[in-house]
């Protein structure tokens, strides 16, 4: 049975939750939310992963984090894409573009957020905050 809180009415009409915040500070920033009950961190969700609650709390996430995954897609673009899967400092995944060749992104590369969102895909854009160390190059 599904539970109609207040919070979730608040963050369906008025801020939105789970998305990039343009402040008029000048800086992005990424939202997301938390559990009150649980505590679990997640991006764009109206149930909490782990306990069900619909009683979540909208944060706003420092920017950084750490690539989980990379991948180069070549389909439906005139030219080769990275898609990358972030995990944030604050505990949540999130599916966004890190700047830089599609082949140079790798997992453990550490990115902060950079534009509010990709013209085209609409998802976060991150780069990279440390040159990695490559034994090839």
């Amino acid at each position: 049975m599904y539970h109609h809180s207040g919070s979730v009415a608040q963050q369906a009409s008025g801020s939105t939750a789970g998305v990039l915040d343009h402040r008029a500070s000048g800086q992005e920033a990424m939202l997301f939310q938390r559990c009150t009950w649980c505590g679990t961190a997640m991006y764009h969700r109206l149930l909490c992963p782990v306990c069900q609650g619909s009683d979540l709390r909208t944060e706003r996430s420092e920017g950084t984090g750490t690539v989980r995954h990379s991948t180069v897609v070549h389909r439906n673009t005139p030219a080769a894409r990275n898609v990358s899967l972030i995990e944030m400092a604050e505990g949540f995944v999130v599916r966004g573009r890190v700047m830089g060749p599609p082949v140079g992104i790798h997992s453990g590369d550490r990115v902060r957020l950079s534009t509010a969102k990709d013209p085209v895909r609409g998802e976060p854009v991150f780069q990279l905050l440390d040159e990695p160390y490559r034994a090839w190059t």
